[in-house]
């Protein structure tokens, strides 16, 4: 029998030995167009809306920061000057000075306050599905609902809290026309309606450590200050970030519930970039330019913290 007679014997799978001794290469499935793009279109609406709401208008913006109108009719082009104009401006400082005091502030206590109400709630105990939805509750009204729920509560004369205060003898507090109690209770307000939101984050976060992790810190006799510090905390640093990256982002966008509550007073007091940008583009004299310019400030602080704060993050984990 000569070798060109010879019928070589399908290797298993089905495969056939090229010439050589070597392997042919295996077939590419051709995938179906539609599995393709499906995925893409799934997406699409969501980047559409995304696209014609959000990066249209922040690019429109930054195209208008370097213009002015006095009378928010007539536009001339002045390049760089509503920016120098704001560098210098007394009041924006001001407004920078009383957004960083309020963030910083909400965003240590939202932290503080979310972790240990996640903690907290993650317990089994009778009626925790009730207190969950309770402290949640804040989370679904209407910031213009809650600025002027609280505005009543923390009225000088007839306002729920001084009444309650009156009960034990203290006299009326001036909440809401005192510049050094103001920001104070805008800072409450704020950590009222966003802390639900974030013990949630939180408790997902806790609810995806392994408890046989706690259960043989037990047996190795920590005590449950030590398993948090040990344990919980180190674990929960990612949700952490997260929650910081956010109520960073709400901290310096806030702007709805002051507005109604104090309307930026008193004095000044608890006025926010948002709302400086607000009465610059839209109050008398209008000037869309100054208050574009103010947005793109806005825009770049908020770009800068979120990317240090995610920079810090990846570091902690990579140690």
């Amino acid at each position: 029998m000569s070798a060109d007679q010879v019928v070589t014997e399908p290797t298993r799978g089905g495969s056939i030995p090229a010439p050589g001794g070597g392997t042919p290469p295996r077939a590419r499935r051709s995938r179906p167009l539609g599995r393709t793009l499906a995925p893409y279109l799934f997406v699409l609406p969501n980047m559409v809306v995304f696209t014609i709401f959000t990066i249209i208008p922040a690019l429109w913006m930054f195209y208008i920061a370097l213009f002015d109108s006095r009378d928010g009719q007539l536009f001339e082009f002045v390049g760089l000057e509503n920016f120098a104009e704001i560098s210098t401006d007394d009041e924006f400082l001001g407004v920078l000075t009383h957004t960083a005091i309020f963030t910083i502030g909400f965003v240590v206590l939202t932290i503080v306050f979310s972790t240990l109400f996640a903690v907290l709630l993650n317990d089994r105990f009778r009626g925790r599905t009730f207190f969950r939805a309770v402290l949640f509750l804040p989370s679904l009204l209407s910031a213009v609902v809650i600025g002027l729920l609280w505005g009543w509560m923390f009225e000088r004369s007839n306002g729920l809290v001084n009444v309650a205060f009156g009960n034990f003898g203290i006299g009326e507090i001036p909440w809401l026309v005192d510049e050094n109690l103001a920001l104070g209770v805008v800072i409450f307000v704020g950590l009222w309606m966003h802390t639900g939101f974030y013990t949630l984050i939180v408790l997902a976060g806790l609810q995806g450590i392994d408890p046989n992790v706690y259960e043989a810190a037990k047996v190795d006799g920590a005590s449950a200050t030590q398993r948090f510090f040990q344990i919980t905390w180190p674990l929960l640093r990612p949700t952490t970030l997260v929650v910081l990256i956010l109520s960073t982002i709400a901290g310096f966008q806030s702007f709805d519930f002051i507005w109604t509550l104090t309307g930026g007073g008193p004095v000044g007091a608890t006025t926010l970039i948002v709302q400086y940008i607000y009465e610059k583009a839209f109050s008398t004299p209008i000037r869309y330019g100054l208050g574009a310019a103010g947005g793109v400030v806005l825009f770049f602080i908020v770009f800068a913290l979120t990317m240090a704060n995610f920079a810090y993050g990846r570091r902690k984990d990579a140690a």
